[in-house]
């Protein structure tokens, strides 16, 4: 009989750090490693990289740990391995600030103090009385380089975090502010020590030492050279990852190519500079490839209530939320503490992305990388404009997404009507833009796309809206009649401009009304 073959396992680091472990017990690993090499023969002695949550951030720089105490061993098989000749190893100090998150002063004062004893039982050394952070980091890498006789790397990922969630706060981000302005404050002070600097993190606060101190500071987190040192790009994934794709296209009952269509509308899109490879987000990637199915992870994993605070500092409504934005490339460095605008945040945070970059003026269009950010960003502003009870939108959304299905766009907002007539009284929703965020946010739930305010040479749309099989051309009124919207989308023309679009063109009159708060007719073309 002939003999069976099991099929091999992938064994996925989901949301896995550690290098050596990593290495170790085979699990698959993404090689990166040309870009740690790059970056650390560059001419930049202290470098920043800036990404998203769960980008990989913390696993790059555990891999250059690993490299700079010269673990030639863990690198077999990868590209460093033909690159380096040296494997010099170096003392290496490591902080690890993601655990410093929603901490007060003191507890964030005691914290650094931890962190700094693990590194100074390391090194063997023993620190007297109580010190400040910024004199036992001074003292301990002091310590490092006479004990070793070599440069000291120090790598500090997320250096930001203690931060994050104070940044609009007027009382709590100045006094954290400090604490971790005097713990950085030795880096300066200690650069004949000093063999290499690296830090991640999300956003800049300028007035940390890091930045204003630390004036030779390399940024590369917009430099082409490292445009997909993080993440996982369509290249990686087939090189890489063929066997892997091949397993998921089974599992899911798909073919190849398929699979590929699916994983890029919901996870890719991501450039961090222009021009630039599409970047997949890798933790929602491995986890699909783990699960053998498609979700919302990399959302999931993190509750966006800042961003959402932020949206309202700032007068973002849902519908510009979803567009297209523009900005300079100055505008991606704005401090964290001195934002005028969200769209810096939006960048830094992952939700929204880089569209395209125009070399000669300097300007780039933004907006949200993929599905799984959009869906994720109207779920989690559902509640301020529908109801907090997310059951029966919940409910409301999958019937209205099975009509839709079906063409069925009479039913849909049959639907829709039921679903908007149970929605408790708002204040400051008697106005057809509040309408309009509400049929954005429900609509985009649904998985079609939708864009709003669409300019034409005789106005602008009010909605578009595309799905599997059609695209509709929607009008909304509020306390007049569907007729009028009929009307105003006969008298534009505004079918025009879709005329070579592919996809028979339907035309939606809708009315609002006033009293009642939900859809008081509708009229279908």
């Amino acid at each position: 009989m002939p003999t069976i073959m099991k099929p091999i396992i992938r064994r996925y680091p989901i949301g896995m750090q550690t290098f050596e472990k990593l290495r170790q017990e085979d699990f698959l690993y993404i090689d990166k490693t040309e870009y740690v090499y790059r970056m650390t023969h560059a001419d930049a002695q202290y470098v920043f990289l800036s990404r998203p949550r769960r980008f990989g951030k913390s696993l790059l720089t555990s891999t250059l740990h690993s490299y700079f105490e010269g673990r030639k061993d863990l690198f077999n098989g990868l590209a460093i391995e033909q690159l380096e000749t040296e494997w010099t190893a170096y003392p290496v100090l490591h902080f690890d600030m993601s655990m410093a998150k929603h901490m007060g002063q003191e507890q964030l004062v005691r914290h650094l103090a931890f962190q700094l004893q693990g590194q100074e039982q390391k090194f063997g050394l023993t620190v007297a009385g109580l010190q400040d952070a910024n004199d036992r980091l001074t003292n301990l890498i002091k310590h490092a380089y006479e004990q070793t006789g070599r440069q000291v790397v120090v790598l500090i990922d997320e250096y930001d975090a203690p931060l994050l969630d104070v940044m609009h706060e007027e009382e709590n981000l100045p006094r954290l502010r400090n604490v971790m302005r005097n713990f950085y404050s030795p880096l300066k002070a200690c650069d004949p020590y000093l063999r290499f600097v690296f830090l991640t993190g999300i956003t800049k606060f300028s007035q940390l030492s890091i930045f204003s101190e630390l004036n030779n500071i390399k940024n590369i987190s917009m430099d082409e050279a490292y445009a997909a040192i993080c993440g996982i790009t369509e290249e990686e994934m087939r090189e890489q990852m063929s066997a892997d794709i091949d397993a998921l296209a089974v599992r899911m009952k798909l073919d190849r190519e398929d699979v590929f269509a699916k994983l890029k509308e919901n996870y890719d899109g991501y450039h961090f500079t222009w021009p630039s490879p599409d970047v997949y987000n890798p933790f929602s990637l491995l986890n699909a490839f783990s699960d053998g199915k498609l979700n919302s992870y990399w959302f999931g994993s993190g509750t966006p209530t800042y961003l959402i605070e932020m949206l309202r500092k700032f007068g973002m409504t849902v519908t510009q939320l979803g567009g297209a934005m523009e900005a300079e490339r100055e505008d991606f460095d704005a401090p964290a503490e001195r934002l005028t605008t969200i769209i810096p945040l939006l960048y830094q945070s992952g939700y929204y992305t880089i569209k395209y970059g125009d070399e000669l003026f300097g300007t780039y269009t933004l907006g949200i990388p993929n599905r799984e950010v959009r869906l994720g960003l109207m779920r989690s502003l559902s509640p301020y404009y529908l109801t907090p009870d997310t059951q029966p939108t919940s409910a409301a959304l999958v019937g209205m997404a099975r009509a839709l299905y079906r063409d069925d766009m009479d039913g849909t907002l049959h639907l829709l009507q039921q679903f908007l007539s149970t929605i408790p009284y708002c204040d400051h929703t008697d106005y057809e833009g509040h309408y309009q965020q509400v049929f954005y946010i429900i609509f985009s739930l649904l998985g079609t796309w939708v864009d709003v305010e669409i300019r034409t040479p005789r106005g602008r749309m009010d909605v578009v809206m595309r799905t599997h099989s059609t695209l509709y051309i929607i009008e909304l009124k509020l306390g007049k009649d569907a007729d009028e919207a009929m009307r105003q989308i006969d008298l534009k023309n505004y079918p025009e401009r879709f005329a070579r679009c592919g996809l028979p063109v339907v035309k939606v009159g809708i009315n609002f009304d006033r009293d009642t708060r939900t859809l008081g007719g509708w009229k279908i073309d």
